[in-house]
């Protein structure tokens, strides 16, 4: 199949559609986005970490260059990204903490049983 036969017609190349895109992205990453009845997906952090650092250096480097409806955009989404990030890091730290504790646990148990 060539390009030209494609039946799908490809979003206009612009800012806004770079920044959304890189937003799905990290949403995908954050385990923000579900498909159909699926269970929630597990975050992959560092991935989302990335994603969201694309756009903090987007950010940087096109400041000065942006309308202020382009900048305004950019800097809410990394916002709330960066929200969801520290919140998703604390989940993930929350439930590894309790499975690290069990396994100290029975660690400590398995030691008193060989004494």
């Amino acid at each position: 199949m060539s390009d030209t036969d494609s039946s799908f017609a490809a979003p206009p190349a612009t800012f806004d559609f770079l920044v959304a895109s890189l937003r799905l992205q990290a949403e995908v990453q954050l385990g923000l986005i579900r498909i159909g009845d699926q269970d929630p997906p597990k975050p992959n952090l560092p991935m989302a970490r990335h994603a969201i650092d694309m756009l903090g250096m987007l950010n940087e480097k096109t400041r000065g260059n942006l309308t202020t409806e382009e900048q305004r955009e950019l800097e809410n989404t990394l916002t709330e990204l960066r929200f969801r990030y520290v919140h998703a890091a604390r989940e993930a730290g929350k439930k590894e903490a309790p499975n690290e504790q069990n396994s100290e646990a029975s660690a400590a148990g398995a030691e008193k049983a060989e004494a």
